[in-house]
């Protein structure tokens, strides 16, 4: 008589959202366009020749059993900017990993910056992520991530949270460029360690694939550091791998803005500048 009954079953939200932009005699154009469920694209109106395409979670952040995908084709010759709207959120789960998919496809001579804006991991969370991106032999890309530890505002500290995100970038179906990046319990009860966090609350990634981006390393190491914020860059065969830890999700984000801005030669998408980075 003591056996409680099952947990109910409770309704999860699911995303895809999918774009694909082509030249139109000498213009970027949008050439497709689907979303469903909880995944939405914004198309601002902007300034100049590179379109921007801003994807949408509405349902606020992400639990244990909710999954989303957002999905890019970039034509030949376009170069397309695409973001997301705000910080996305990783709530608590109970019910397993929460799901997420970035794709993209980048034609010959094209080029994507995909800058999402933070990610924000709360206590017992639980998310996996997976990003891939598939050049063409002459196309480019610049992307970042920026992981957030904890609410700040809240005093949360974590040590108890999931995340498995893996990215890989591939040239002509080859890999150049493959990581997969663990954090969880036993990471964050060492994040004080040198090798692991260095104590840090906030990190940044910013990784770029073109001709010639090894060169961009060194000018990097050269950017004024943000108070608080540790840099390192590193450059081989067309890439440009850039680092950041930093002690909260705001110094993170100045610091990342100087590097994107750097490396990509444009302003940051018109959605970025909400955040303290004008």
């Amino acid at each position: 008589m003591f056996d409680l009954p099952p947990l109910p079953t409770i309704q999860r939200s699911k995303g895809h959202a999918f774009a694909s932009f082509g030249m139109v005699k000498g213009r970027a154009k949008l050439a497709d366009l689907a979303q469903v469920g909880s995944a939405k694209l914004m198309l601002p109106r902007v300034d100049g020749d590179v379109p921007e395409a801003v994807f949408l979670n509405t349902s606020g952040g992400l639990t244990g059993g909710d999954k989303i995908s957002f999905a890019l084709e970039v034509g030949d010759g376009l170069r397309l900017t695409a973001s997301t709207q705000t910080a996305e959120r990783a709530y608590a789960s109970n019910q397993g990993a929460a799901q997420m998919q970035v794709s993209a496809t980048v034609g010959a001579g094209g080029r994507l910056d995909w800058l999402p804006q933070e990610t924000i991991l709360y206590q017992a969370c639980n998310l996996q992520r997976r990003t891939e991106i598939d050049l063409s032999a002459t196309a480019a890309c610049l992307t970042c991530e920026s992981l957030v530890l904890g609410r700040a505002a809240m005093g949360e500290t974590l040590t108890d949270a999931r995340l498995h995100d893996h990215r890989m970038i591939r040239r002509a179906g080859s890999a150049v460029w493959s990581e997969t990046f663990l954090l969880d319990a036993a990471v964050l009860s060492r994040r004080n360690s040198p090798a692991v966090l260095a104590g840090a609350q906030a990190l940044g990634l910013v990784a770029l694939v073109a001709q010639g981006a090894e060169d961009a390393a060194a000018p990097l190491l050269a950017l004024p550091s943000v108070a608080g914020a540790q840099l390192s860059a590193s450059g081989w065969d067309g890439r440009c791998l850039v680092r950041v830890l930093a002690p909260d999700g705001l110094t993170l984000r100045k610091q990342m803005a100087q590097i994107i801005k750097t490396l990509s030669a444009r302003p940051l998408p018109r959605v970025w500048l909400s955040g303290g980075t004008l």
